[in-house]
């Protein structure tokens, strides 16, 4: 478990990824040494920040096996070499055994510490499915749903790792211990996030009273994708503290436990609640 801080900076990475994953991983490297250089030591990566291309099938072939592959690896790396907590976006890993190995891949956030280990992994539980006219998507085809809640200990406290399309289940973020920390890496698309991004974020972050750091990809990719951007970092009250509208690049705001604290304590929203975890649900 790693020694809580009273106070960090943090950062959350906007990108326009590629097809092409040594271009994104050298873009993804230059926005973590750029957040480092400005006092961050947690940052975020968005959904899909190694690859996004015209095929879901290549996203399959890149799968790697958990804890080894050159993404993770690179991944590691940066986390070491920024001397950062690192939120590595999404990686497509491997199922390590069923029918659908070759065929899915599970959407992966993971948690990297200053030492470039992997202290947390989460599968994206919930997989987006939409249709409006020519805009279609159906991450099911391609991708595995995980079944493990995200939650791990990092250097803010407990955090809550989840992914893009989760935004929509509030009842993902009050399984288990309160987080203090919400990551929310996504690919949202312009459509969605145009109607929901901002709306759903502050809603997260004030019905939990955490802060929750959003990454987003942004710009019109080589798939014909048009993700919305907006990347942001929202405080326990529901407030924007740092927000980067549009082009990659990163946006920064400070995190301090005595605001959680106080705004818990102003309104004890946490203490009243009535309901239990449900009992079929997993915690990793």
């Amino acid at each position: 478990m790693s020694e809580m801080q009273e106070a960090l900076v943090a950062a959350v990475v906007q990108m326009s990824s590629t097809d092409n994953v040594a271009e994104n991983l050298a873009q993804a490297r230059r926005w973590v040494e750029a957040a480092a250089r400005a006092g961050a030591t947690l940052v975020c990566l968005p959904e899909y920040f190694c690859w996004i291309g015209s095929d879901e099938n290549e996203r399959v072939k890149l799968a790697e096996a958990f804890g080894d592959g050159p993404i993770q690896h690179a991944l590691a790396q940066l986390a070491r070499d920024t001397n950062v907590w690192l939120i590595g976006g999404t990686v497509p890993i491997r199922p390590a055994s069923g029918p659908r190995i070759g065929t899915h891949a599970y959407n992966t956030a993971m948690l990297f510490d200053p030492t470039g280990r992997c202290s947390a992994r989460y599968d994206k539980i919930h997989l987006f499915s939409f249709n409006q006219g020519t805009e279609q998507h159906a991450e099911g085809d391609t991708m595995l749903g995980g079944e493990r809640v995200g939650t791990a200990q990092g250097p803010f406290g407990t955090m809550r790792l989840t992914v893009c399309y989760d935004l929509r289940f509030p009842e993902l973020y009050r399984v288990g211990p309160a987080a203090d920390v919400i990551a929310v890496p996504a690919a949202f698309t312009h459509t969605t996030g145009l109607a929901h991004w901002e709306l759903l974020l502050r809603a997260r972050a004030v019905e939990n009273q955490a802060y929750v750091l959003a990454s987003g990809q942004c710009g019109t990719h080589p798939n014909g994708w048009r993700t919305y951007g907006h990347s942001m970092i929202i405080g326990p009250w529901g407030e924007v503290l740092t927000h980067r509208a549009d082009g990659p690049g990163i946006a920064v705001a400070e995190l301090e436990r005595s605001v959680l604290d106080e705004v818990r304590g102003r309104l004890p929203v946490l203490a009243h609640r009535r309901l239990n975890t449900p009992p079929d649900v997993a915690l990793s």
